[in-house]
């Protein structure tokens, strides 16, 4: 089944500890503080992968956790960073927060986007030594990484895109042309979901062309199956409009899909088009389709069944795409290469380490805030916190 939505939360992993030790070694009196910095947390990145058709992968993914950074370690030996949590979606994929709005656009196929970024490593009490203050017993905890609530939306990038009412003959025609197998009745809606093929042209050349389900008067408004796919027609660069020639009033049938995407916007209705008359062999004449449309670039009579008119097609879309098609420059958004979303815990206050527990420092946070911070550092009962000048025993 075709997937075009998905949600995911992604958290990026937390920075690691410092590091709290002392130089132990013979002949070395007062070695002093040795304890390194922790790594820095894991980003959630999402990579493009021009493979992927579809987000049916990321059906079963819900949350998406990047590791952790290490701990410093003696010797000022700094932890390891955390690994990075990839997330591979297909080209065109949008991205929207919690509010819905468009944070990015995955346009391009090498395209890499960070959108939680991990927590920085704390800093090991090495780096606390001063010439007052020599033997430093505390140390930094790695602060979180930041997370996000995603929704991820496809919009499927395509040369051209077939579009018309119901029992056109779409699907039949999409057959014809490339390599799809989609299903082909004689009935309405026979097709439910988008379906790609792939179309061979002469020098190796190939054009990706999709299929969307029918069309009905009112479906920019959500009547019909149509309704839920007019977005995969957005990026392609030209229209396919499939009319069945064997029903009559050609003109009519042209304005019906015409309104609906004009209804529904996004430039729809400006967008070049090829009409298709097809099922030209159940008339006894040729078709006539006298409609002067400037957005009208050919007028093509085929016929599914018999393979009347489809090589002309084949060379009409290959005349009429000869870029590779994109998202747009109107729907890139480059200066959303890195998502910041908020932290879940501002840096307005830090913990330390010490040999007896720890210190909280900056502006003391709200109770409840500081005991959830205190249990993501893994503190235990017993142990002291000291916080505005006073110093508490943790107790559970």
């Amino acid at each position: 089944m075709f997937h075009d939505r998905a949600q995911i939360h992604a958290e990026a992993g937390r920075g690691g500890d410092g590091g709290l030790s002392f130089r132990r070694e013979k002949f070395v009196p007062k070695g002093g503080p040795d304890g390194g910095d922790g790594g820095r947390g894991g980003d959630v990145v999402i990579v493009a992968d021009p493979t992927l058709r579809d987000l049916s992968p990321l059906r079963r993914v819900k949350r998406l956790r990047a590791g952790r950074g290490g701990n410093g370690r003696g010797s000022r030996k700094h932890g390891a960073d955390g690994e990075d949590a990839e997330l591979r979606v297909p080209v065109g994929t949008q991205l929207l927060d919690e509010e819905g709005r468009l944070v990015a656009d995955v346009t391009s196929p090498v395209a890499r986007l960070v959108v939680a970024r991990g927590g920085s490593g704390g800093r090991g009490n090495a780096r606390f030594a001063t010439p007052t203050r020599q033997t430093p017993r505390f140390a930094e905890t790695g602060l979180p990484g930041e997370e996000a609530e995603l929704t991820l939306r496809l919009k499927l990038v395509v040369d051209a895109a077939l579009a018309g009412l119901p029992n056109a003959g779409k699907s039949s025609l999409l057959r014809r042309i490339s390599n799809a197998k989609p299903k082909v009745a004689d009935y309405p809606f026979t097709t439910i979901e988008p379906v790609l093929g792939t179309v061979e042209g002469p020098d190796a050349r190939q054009l990706t062309v999709a299929d969307v389900p029918g069309l009905i008067e009112g479906a920019a408004d959500g009547a019909g199956l149509g309704h839920e796919f007019l977005a995969h027609l957005e990026r392609a660069r030209l229209l396919l409009h499939v009319i069945d020639a064997s029903e009559g009033d050609l003109e009519e049938r042209f304005r019906a899909i015409d309104r609906e995407l004009a209804a529904y916007g996004a430039g729809l209705d400006a967008r070049p088009q090829v009409v298709v008359l097809n099922k030209v062999d159940l008339l006894e004449s040729p078709p006539s389709f006298a409609l002067a449309d400037e957005r009208v670039v050919r007028v093509i009579a085929t016929s599914a069944a018999t393979g009347e008119g489809i090589e002309e097609l084949k060379r009409a879309l290959f005349e009429l795409c000869s870029v590779a098609p994109t998202a747009g420059d109107e729907l890139s958004l480059p200066e959303f290469l890195e998502y910041r979303p908020r932290s879940r815990r501002g840096p307005a206050f830090r913990i330390l380490r010490t040999d007896r527990g720890y210190r909280v420092t900056g502006k003391p946070p709200p109770a409840a805030e500081l005991e959830e911070a205190l249990r993501q550092v893994g503190i235990r009962p017993g142990a002291e916190v000291e916080v505005a000048g006073e110093t508490l025993e943790w107790d559970e």
